[in-house]
């Protein structure tokens, strides 16, 4: 059977955050908060935006659920006297800020393009991304001008599952209107690619990352399909990949 999608991860796989400063970010949220007439201690800010990113990283991690970037912003504001909800308009302005930073750090992988634009004159293509945020991802697809070769983005935040939870999977191979055989995906996680993927019944490609190695992949009980060792190996096999015969050696 042909191939007939090809879903990739987004963070890792295709594109790499360069010279990205998290602290950075926060301050400047809190720049953004306080210019809307928040005024906070930036200290007490940041101390309480940590604690609330880390209360919701059990649900995110084991159980999966995702919980939106704006709602630990908001508990951190209620918890130091600054009542808020997730449908105050200036909340979404400070969290375009905040990811502006990261956004602007993100840089594609070699051959990322190539392969998109070989991927996309032979089949359908996906992306499935692990983030709580959608719009910063959407924007840096904009920015990166490679937003044209997607059939559909499914991105955790809309979802409300994260990687590697079938439902995500799911949810890409419905909107492109392929059944999981007929599709492959290509990811730089392990488990949240890897072992994800598999359980819905993709073919999968591990590609290594800045974030996880090959020794790293060698190390657990995930076995991709293939393995290859940058995505430039993909672009020059493509032909082979998406008539799966890669898969038969």
């Amino acid at each position: 059977m042909a191939c007939k999608a090809v879903i990739l991860d987004y963070i890792g796989t295709l594109v790499t955050p360069q010279n990205y400063s998290l602290e950075a970010s926060i301050t400047k949220l809190h720049k953004a908060l306080c210019n809307a007439g928040l005024k906070t201690n930036p200290t007490e800010f940041q101390e309480a935006y940590k604690e609330a990113h880390e209360k919701h990283r059990g649900t995110r991690y084991q159980k999966l659920r995702e919980v939106t970037n704006a709602v630990w912003v908001s508990e951190a504001l209620n918890k130091i006297g600054c009542p808020v909800t997730l449908e105050d308009s200036w909340l979404k302005s400070g969290l375009n800020v905040f990811f502006q930073d990261f956004v602007n750090s993100l840089e594609l992988r070699s051959h990322a393009k190539k392969l998109l634009e070989i991927a996309s004159e032979n089949c359908k293509v996906g992306l499935v991304s692990n983030f709580t945020y959608a719009p910063a991802i959407h924007s840096s697809l904009r920015k990166l001008k490679i937003s044209q070769f997607f059939n559909t983005v499914v991105i955790s935040h809309d979802v409300g599952w994260r990687k590697p939870h079938k439902m995500i999977f799911e949810q890409a191979l419905k909107a492109l209107q392929v059944k999981a055989e007929e599709a492959v995906y290509v990811g730089d996680s392990p488990t949240e690619d890897i072992k994800g993927a598999k359980a819905v019944g993709l073919k999968t490609v591990f590609v290594p990352s800045q974030f996880y190695s090959l020794a790293e992949l060698q190390q657990c009980s995930e076995k991709p399909d293939l393995i290859v060792r940058d995505l430039r190996e993909i672009c020059a096999d493509f032909a082979r990949i998406i008539r799966l015969e890669k898969f038969d050696e």
